[in-house]
């Protein structure tokens, strides 16, 4: 027999019960007899035991529901080796728990924190395997991530219906797409909604480009303007500060914001009438799309196989069209960034979208 724990951590998104259940599946179509340990709330499940037996039928009819059956939370992994306010060692007791159960096998399904703790439990002598979770598409070691696509096609529908509205008022609008340390969203999402301008943290704006741009388009008859703006968006002069200097500047911002920041800026600048729009969590709400939905089922299913396998310390990624076995110590602490040279950012250029720089 084969025990199997499961949990989810970090930020929810679309497809996570789809991929949890491609895993399941799979080991249930095998001949091998299989008992499933779902620990609910991520890793703080696996610390206090939290968990409960799973059996086909919890996995039956999930494949298009959104968020975790199994609940989920942020454990830090900066943190992960500190006692908790008891004066748990949560490292020992995540070790202690899985042996207890006598799991042959840990799934974990998340992004870049998650898979740094991972990796630490893979070290610790866990057999675990790990399934590329979150709309950043920021893991390093895979070409996409499930729950990606179904949040860029929220964000590119806000995109879309804020064409309407900008157009009849002659408005600037700019729309907030997630993404606090890479762009892979806001650039996709700007420019399947025909965004103008795309700021996004790997390219530092410059915000008079940015009004330049608006005046350009403003001159050429456009009586709008449509701006995607990543929530870590972050201007020229702020990468000269240092790390202290930025937090400083920060916490003193009046601004709920950086959108609005821009706004404000935009406006003092040109005049014009600037609105902002923040859809916020909505993009990692409701129903996967169906391109994740396959996705997150084909993950789940090599995930799967793996195990039968009796072949851990992978994370299931996706390479060149393929699904793909990729270390996890290849993986873990590492981030997928655009470069600003990248061959989309040069074909958005090509289309006129400007980047402020």
């Amino acid at each position: 027999m084969k025990r199997i724990g499961i949990l989810t951590s970090g930020g929810d998104c679309q497809a996570l019960n789809a991929a949890m259940r491609g895993v399941v599946k799979t080991l249930f179509h095998s001949k091998e007899e299989v008992e499933i340990y779902g620990f609910t709330d991520g890793y703080k499940g696996l610390i206090y035991g939290q968990f409960r037996m799973l059996t086909g039928q919890d996995f039956s009819g999930i494949l298009t529901k959104g968020g975790t059956i199994l609940g989920t939370s942020r454990t830090p992994f900066k943190t992960i080796r500190l006692p908790d306010e008891k004066g748990l060692d949560k490292v020992q007791a995540m070790k202690q728990n899985y042996y207890k159960l006598r799991l042959d096998c840990l799934v974990i399904l998340g992004g870049n924190g998650t898979h740094k703790t991972a990796e630490l439990l893979r070290t610790e002598g866990l057999n675990v395997i790990t399934l590329p979770k979150t709309i950043d598409n920021d893991l390093w070691g895979t070409d996409m991530t499930f729950g990606f696509q179904s949040a860029v096609n929220i964000a590119t529908e806000v995109i879309d219906y804020i064409h309407t509205t900008a157009a009849s008022h002659a408005r600037v609008f700019i729309v907030e797409v997630m993404g606090h340390k890479v762009g892979w969203l806001t650039l996709n999402a700007g420019m399947a909604g025909g965004a103008d301008i795309i700021l996004i943290p790997e390219i530092p704006y410059d915000i008079h480009k940015v009004v330049e741009a608006i005046e350009q388009r403003e001159q050429n008859g456009s009586r709008f303007t449509i701006i995607a703006v990543a929530e870590g968006a972050v201007s020229k002069e702020e990468t000269q500060l240092s790390k202290k200097e930025y937090k400083e500047k920060k916490k003193k911002n009046l601004f709920p914001s950086v959108s609005y920041e821009i706004a404000a800026a935009i406006q003092e600048a040109t005049g014009r009438e600037v609105r902002v729009t923040v859809p916020g969590h909505m993009q990692r709400g409701g129903s996967p799309c169906p391109y994740d939905r396959v996705f997150a089922s084909r993950l789940g299913s090599e995930a799967g196989g793996l195990i039968l396998e009796g072949q851990y310390g992978f994370m299931v990624g996706y390479k060149n069209r393929e699904i793909v076995r990729v270390p996890l110590e290849e993986v873990a602490g590492k981030l997928k960034m655009i470069a600003p040279d990248a061959s989309m950012v040069k074909e958005a250029k090509l289309l006129g979208i400007c980047f402020g720089d």
